[in-house]
């Protein structure tokens, strides 16, 4: 039990990596075990159309335990899939997997990983969650129909967290709040992140549908809102104000495909799907009523500003913490 909770840990820490990234999907960790207990290969959905995290991590434990490397580079779910069922030579009859979702049993744009699974032997899955989606749900039935253990509901808890989104979405926005901040607490005067933190803030803009900014950060800061760092798409932007005196030769309002709506309310975010919400201690008071969770990055710097959300009470839960160049907090108010 002491390896299957590491290995649970692993594939949740993992996918935690690309939460919102996998945008309209799931974000998914899973990870490969030997028969002694040893970690072969973790693997994450990194984006919706790519191999799902199960695949990653059975190609990774199969160059490992064949020496065969051909797919050590390969991004293709369906290339992936019809070598292992080619040359596995039942290898992974031993095998065990974590997985932090139900593997799907059906085929859209990638095939079905349940399907993969039961054609290559997979000893036994532990799995947090079963799939909400009834699209894809009952991969597990398929695998324990073919003869293989299937023990539901480790670290479920952690798995529901990691799936809050997904669920969200599906009939409503899902709403986050960003904000960026120093260890004293300041959020304005210049560059706060670190180029790491900046590069993911924009591959999640890449990924949602509508941004919301406060009218006076517009004024004062003149941004474009968009994903040059990951050379993505920009989204659409609705700017939070009463007033509507902003100066359109700014990049914000000069992107192609993307449109800027002003409005004192928020009631345009319930045309879209997934939302950021950027800003500071006004925005913060404003969007209380609207915000699923929040995005904090701390970086480890002391003074350049004066601004802070001080004055503000809440009270969080921390849903998941990584510590890079920056401590990124994932959370949602108690």
């Amino acid at each position: 039990m002491k390896t299957t909770a590491h290995a649970m840990k692993l594939a949740l820490d993992l996918a935690w990596d690309y939460q919102l990234l996998t945008f309209p999907n799931p974000a998914v960790g899973a990870v490969c075990i030997s028969a002694d207990g040893a970690i072969l290969s973790v693997g994450a959905h990194k984006v919706a159309g790519g191999p799902h995290a199960e695949v990653y991590a059975l190609r990774d434990a199969y160059s490992l335990l064949s020496g065969d490397n051909t797919l050590a580079e390969c991004y293709d779910a369906h290339t992936i899939h019809d070598y292992l069922r080619t040359h596995h030579n039942n290898i992974f009859n031993s095998v065990s997997m974590a997985v932090t979702l139900e593997p799907c049993s059906h085929s859209g744009k990638t095939p079905s990983c349940a399907l993969l699974i039961r054609d290559l032997g997979i000893k036994e899955l532990f799995i947090a969650c079963k799939d909400p989606n009834p699209q894809a749900a009952n991969g597990g039935k398929i695998l324990e129909d073919a003869g293989i253990k299937c023990t539901f509901e480790v670290m479920e808890s952690e798995g529901q967290k990691l799936l809050e989104p997904f669920i969200k979405w599906q009939n409503s926005p899902f709403v986050f709040f960003k904000w960026a901040q120093r260890l004293d607490g300041t959020i304005d005067n210049g560059i706060i992140s670190s180029e790491m933190s900046r590069k993911h803030v924009h591959a999640l803009r890449e990924q949602c549908d509508l941004i919301v900014i406060g009218g006076n950060t517009v004024r004062h800061d003149r941004p474009s809102l968009d994903a040059r760092l990951v050379n993505g798409k920009a989204p659409d932007v609705l700017i939070y104000s009463q007033k509507s005196d902003f100066d359109i030769t700014i990049p914000l309002f000069s992107i192609p495909n993307r449109q800027v709506f002003i409005a004192s309310d928020f009631e345009r975010i319930k045309e879209y799907r997934l939302v950021m919400i950027e800003g500071g201690v006004g925005m913060f008071e404003a969007s209380r009523e609207v915000c699923d969770w929040y995005l904090s990055y701390i970086a480890p710097k002391i003074g350049g500003g004066l601004q802070t959300l001080g004055i503000i009470t809440e009270d969080f839960e921390v849903l998941h913490a990584k510590i890079t160049d920056n401590i990124i907090l994932w959370m949602k108010k108690k």
